[in-house]
């Protein structure tokens, strides 16, 4: 696929046994929140399918990586942790790939005496759509057994011969149980008009010869029958007259008949090439296969392993150095006593004579009072701060504004700097954290186990420092469970994370940047990796810089080492 700046992707088409649940149009299909079906996933719909034609009562999804129950009597899906229900649902579609439609009524003959064919549309000059079209009056000329050259064959030829000669390319890998000879003008320098045509008469006669001995002739249902001959066999309708994309779906349709008729397919490899080449050959190839008849087996896209394989009880140990494996959290304990007004005095001291400079919350001079518009805390207005540690200005009006609109908690972070005064604490809803070790290594790690890390927040009601209190707040994909290796440093960032926790800084309530969905919980600038075998979202392994990165995050959330010792303090 070439994108509109000119990149060129690969693409992939997968073939399922036509046993399956998508070669039979079986669509397994989950009961969400609101109320709607969400499809399984293909390899998650199989498994199901499967189980049910067994006549089994129910199927355990663990061997997929899923904690899932599907109950077929109830038509359920439990999860093993949480034990909550939803409805699953169990219908019929089009078979995969999808064909719609039906092809248009054959005009290689008269439809009734003296009818005249419409004239046709101006037929695409772009290579890709002439390369299709030749194939298609090739085959068409192979099946009617003529050797002639029509004259829009003429014609396709010609605008061949126009294209500009393109520069020498790599040649694609093909394997498999049926090799495409390569005809021997290949080898010879000529031009590429020249080259295409003589591949195209190679790909030709082969398809001929392969029709020829599969199946009988597809017939779309809506279609009519082809004309009987003389000899009363059916014919095949002229495959001139069909647009490119009725020929794609006859292609698709033809595909999946040659594979269930024991012809062998022919996978096309070298799509993850390190040359832009590579793919876009083996893409102009599948085209070129499936467009004649052919059946193409591309290379299959890695598969998302978001779990480990099971685990029993007794291989769940606990992490040496950690004397627990859980850890809760409560509704946050509002410090009192102390004042805005007080917190400040500990940062930061009066400035008498603040230098002509911009205060970066208002906005005004620090020379003149303070610009903050909002309710007016009891202090002077053109009273000027500097912090101690970075040594930023503020009015002290705008900073108590600042302290108000925020936790309250006692801290304070310079705007400018980032630079955390005090204990930064979060806004995190109540749950649990439980961390163990599973005897099985993380790509990347192998040699070492893996510590995971469950969190478990429930639903509730937003609190006074959440953005909408008293109103409820969603929790989506809970338990999510989390994976660090169990290393030396990999222990290192267990112990800072669990001071995250505790000081509320994991999660907080707001809007999800994946659903867009408001007042749920969502994770708050601490990277966490919930894929366990495999890399695809980014947030799995290999990740040689991701323990690095989540200890640079901790820190800018003001967690540290000396963090930890103040903790058991």
């Amino acid at each position: 696929m070439i994108t509109g700046s000119g990149t060129i992707r690969p693409v992939r088409r997968s073939y399922y046994d036509p046993s399956s649940a998508p070669g039979k149009g079986v669509v397994w299909e989950w009961e969400n929140d609101n109320g709607t079906w969400t499809p399984y996933d293909m390899e998650v719909g199989i498994t199901i399918q499967h189980a049910y034609e067994k006549q089994h009562p129910w199927i355990d999804l663990t061997s997929i990586g899923f904690c899932y129950i599907i109950d077929f009597s109830s038509m359920g899906q439990i999860n093993r942790q949480t034990q909550r229900k939803r409805r699953v649902r169990r219908r019929l579609d089009m078979v995969y790939p999808l064909v719609t439609g039906t092809l248009p009524k054959s005009q290689s003959w008269p439809a009734s005496p003296g009818a005249v064919n419409p004239p046709s549309a101006p037929a695409c000059t772009c290579p890709q759509c002439l390369l299709v079209m030749s194939i298609k009056a090739a085959v068409a000329a192979g099946s009617n057994g003529g050797t002639g050259v029509t004259a829009s064959q003429q014609q396709l030829q010609l605008q061949l011969q126009q294209q500009p000669q393109p520069p020498p390319r790599k040649a694609v890998s093909l394997s498999g149980s049926t090799k495409l000879p390569i005809p021997a003008s290949v080898h010879k320098p000529q031009d590429g008009a020249a080259t295409v045509r003589s591949s195209l008469k190679t790909l030709a006669s082969q398809v001929s010869r392969r029709q020829a001995a599969s199946t009988p002739a597809l017939t779309t249902t809506g279609s009519p029958a082809s004309p009987p001959s003389a000899n009363g066999k059916v014919t095949r309708a002229s495959l001139n007259t069909l647009n490119r994309t009725n020929l794609q779906r006859l292609a698709i349709a033809q595909s999946r008949v040659l594979i269930a008729s024991g012809v062998p397919t022919v996978p096309v490899k070298n799509l993850n090439g390190s040359s832009p080449v590579n793919p876009a050959l083996a893409g102009i190839t599948g085209i070129l296969m499936s467009a004649a008849g052919l059946p193409v087996c591309l290379t299959r896209p890695p598969k998302l392993v978001l779990h480990p394989p099971p685990v029993s009880k007794s291989e769940i140990k606990s992490i040496p150095g950690f004397s627990n494996t859980c850890r809760k959290t409560t509704k946050k304990q509002t410090k009192k006593g102390k004042t805005p007004e007080e917190v400040l005095k500990k940062y930061l001291q009066k400035v008498r004579h603040p230098p002509d400079e911009d205060c970066t919350i208002c906005m005004e001079r620090l020379s003149t009072p303070s610009g903050y518009k909002g309710p007016q805390p009891a202090i002077k207005p053109d009273l000027v701060g500097k912090l101690f540690k970075c040594g930023h200005m503020y009015h002290l009006h705008c900073l108590v504004a600042m302290y108000n609109n925020g936790n309250k908690d006692g801290s304070l972070q310079c705007p400018t700097c980032k630079t955390i005064y005090g204990v930064k604490t979060g806004t995190q809803p109540p749950g649990k954290m439980e961390y163990h070790l599973i005897p099985h290594s993380l790509p990347g790690h192998l040699d070492c186990k893996t510590i995971r890390i469950i969190y478990n927040i429930p639903p509730g009601i937003q609190g006074h420092e959440h953005p909408n209190p008293g109103k409820n707040f969603t929790a989506r994909g809970f338990p999510r469970h989390c994976y660090i290796p169990d290393s030396e440093k990999g222990r290192k960032v267990l112990k800072l994370l669990l001071v995250a926790w505790d000081r509320r800084l994991i999660f907080a309530i707001g809007t999800s940047s994946t659903t867009g969905e408001s007042d749920t919980v969502i994770w708050n600038e601490i990277h966490h990796k919930t894929e366990f075998g495999s890399n695809l979202t980014g947030h799995g392994f290999p990740d040689p810089n991701y323990l690095d990165n989540v200890l640079s995050e901790l820190v800018a959330q003001g967690i540290t080492e000396e963090s930890v010792l103040q903790e058991k303090d």
